[in-house]
């Protein structure tokens, strides 16, 4: 029976796209806007296997970048002694951060444009490639190459706030988030746990960590393979058009970034550790990274470029900008004690206990921010208020920390386990909000990637601060609070000098051998040293306070967010590598609400 109905004419494609709203922008290195409201999209969308795929992919991804350093850290000491000894020990954490702050700003940019799922595949497949190399490491140099593999990937694994932030309708970003924080219960409360237990409970000892990333590793890159499939390059731009991009991109901006990037924090990391402040090596590197980050600056504002590295008009988006240096700053205070608290268990709290307390009180810090990560989850409005809350009571409980003791282990765990919680609320409320505070969604990526290495230049420069306090104050606390004690109990006066190099020894080979030395002087002395290191801490938590003003002045510049709290979805997965939304296409009686 012939159909009699009246059909809409046909349009050709050209027509459509030049109606269509959310057409290609030529003059826009984003490309076509992919945005829907969640009453739009088919039905099933977020049942199905692609999006919960994918979000699997984010949460293991996130999970492998974070346990490829917090996994062995703890433990490189073993490591230099299996197949070192080598000076250069210390490259093997060095070289996974500094490729991991530099490549965070590059992957935002470059997905922003090309596309994400060949660089989340590629980057979890360098990451399983590096573990590989590390697990078969024969000397210290290999173990370098492989870090800085792992390091290399973990740019994109670590780029979860944005992955994950453009497929959930605005309103659930933060709980998507906090999502993603579960997955990093393993590797931060429980990284050196994890270390230790291999090393001292299996026959592989430090190797067996790497066997477990290779796995791990192996797995998130199949999930990203076969569950995740954005828009492609094709998608944004069209047919023909990818050399122009290639050709447009900012290559000198990028050339500048990343030197600049890698040497000022080089030079920091540096300094007073491998060399000392005044050398050459240190002094050159933070000079000419400075002056070659203030010319990628100028560069980007004055020089007319199609595809800017740094889009400056995000500059002069003052609730981004904020809610970027507070996450920063809210990083580095937290920086503070991820760097300190382990050798402060050492020095102060860990004799009695043996390695695996150690590890568990080591994990405190990871544990209190992944525990405020995930909590923050649960903010579903006035987060400018909350962010000025969390950010002050957080910062506050930190520096409280200065009135702990050699004799108070339990006020130190709880005064920290609650400030770090705080300040890991702060970590997602304002990594999230600052997405959500973007003009153009498109933007994403460059925004966070921008962010991402905003927090590890501010994390390398603060920590550095608290460093270099903390060993100015151990050189005067020690040399004036020991010798005295221990002359008090008896030691030589000439003997001083000799014990302070023993304790630093810790051999009871080297304490036998300072001459008068009695036990009871030697329960002395350790109770005297010990309470001198406490005092040079002491004078690192209060310095925090320096810090922890200035962020809390900037959080009432945060802006109010709540309207933007909609159910808009940035970015729609699609089945395989076409057009078709994942799904079954709705009712023709669906309505939006």
């Amino acid at each position: 029976m012939e159909d009699n109905t009246e059909k809409p004419p046909v349009r050709s494609e050209v027509e459509e796209e030049i109606e269509d709203p959310k057409a290609i922008d030529e003059d826009n290195a984003a490309g076509k806007i992919f945005s829907i409201d969640d009453v739009d999209l088919p039905d099933g969308y977020f049942r199905s296997v692609y999006f919960w795929g994918s979000m699997f992919a984010i949460g293991m991804s996130l999970m492998c970048g974070v346990a490829g350093f917090s996994y062995i850290a703890p433990i490189l000491s073993f490591v230099n002694e299996d197949i070192g000894p080598s000076p250069y020990i210390t490259w093997v954490a060095l070289t996974y951060t500094l490729t991991g702050s530099v490549g965070l700003m590059i992957v935002g940019r470059l997905t922003d444009i090309f596309g994400r799922r060949w660089f989340f595949v590629i980057g979890s497949a360098l990451a399983l490639l590096g573990s590989i190399v590390c697990a078969v490491a024969p000397n210290i140099p290999a173990m370098i190459a492989g870090e800085t593999i792992i390091g290399l990937g973990s740019s994109a694994q670590l780029s979860f706030v944005f992955a994950v932030g453009e497929l959930v309708p605005m309103r659930y970003r933060i709980l998507a988030n906090s999502y993603c924080y579960l997955w990093l219960i393993p590797p931060n409360p429980f990284g050196p746990v994890v270390g230790y237990a291999f090393q001292y409970n299996t026959r592989v000892k430090w190797r067996g960590v790497f066997y477990l990333l290779t796995g791990l590793n192996a797995l998130c890159t199949a999930s990203w393979y076969f569950f995740y499939h954005p828009p492609t390059f094709v998608m944004k731009h069209g047919h023909g058009r990818k050399l122009k991009y290639i050709k447009e991109f900012d290559y000198i901006g990028t050339a500048l970034a990343t030197l600049g990037l890698l040497l000022f924090l080089m030079g920091l990391s540096w300094g007073g550790s491998l060399y000392p402040w005044k050398s050459a090596h240190v002094i050159a590197c933070i000079i000419i990274g400075f002056l070659l980050l203030v010319a990628f600056f100028l560069y980007e504002a004055y020089m007319p470029l199609k595809e800017p590295l740094l889009p400056m008009h995000l500059m002069k988006n003052r609730g981004w900008l904020v809610l970027i240096l507070i996450w920063s700053i809210g990083a580095s205070v937290y920086y503070a004690f991820a760097i300190i608290w382990p050798d402060m268990i050492t020095g102060l709290y860990a004799e009695g206990h043996g390695h695996i307390w150690a590890g568990w009180a080591s994990g405190v810090v990871g544990a209190g921010i992944t525990l405020g990560e995930i909590l923050a989850g649960f903010v579903k409005k006035k987060m400018h208020w909350v962010i000025r809350f969390i950010f002050f009571t957080g910062c506050a409980l930190l520096a409280a920390m200065a009135s702990c003791t050699p004799d108070t282990p339990t006020r130190a765990i709880v005064i920290l386990l609650l400030g770090t919680t705080f300040i890991g609320a702060n970590e997602c409320l304002t990594s999230t909000c600052a997405t959500i505070c973007l003009d153009d969604q498109r933007e994403i990526g460059t925004a966070l990637g921008i962010g991402g290495s905003s927090r590890s230049f501010f994390s390398t420069l603060c920590s550095t601060v608290y460093t270099v306090v903390l060993s100015n104050r151990l050189a005067k606390t020690i040399p004036s609070q020991v010798p005295p004690a221990l002359i008090a109990a008896g030691l030589p006066p000439g003997s001083t000098e000799a014990f302070l190099a023993a304790y630093t020894n810790g051999t009871q080979a080297a304490f036998d051998a300072v001459p008068g030395l009695t036990p009871s002087i030697l329960a002395t002395g350790t109770r005297a040293y010990k309470f001198a290191t406490a005092d040079a801490y002491r004078t690192v938590f209060l310095t925090t306070i320096a810090f922890s003003a200035i962020g809390f002045i900037l959080t009432w510049f945060v802006p109010d967010v709540d309207a933007k709290l909609t159910g808009e979805v940035a970015v729609t997965l699609h089945a395989k590598t076409n057009e078709e939304f994942v799904g079954e296409a709705k009712s023709p009686d669906t309505k939006a609400v």
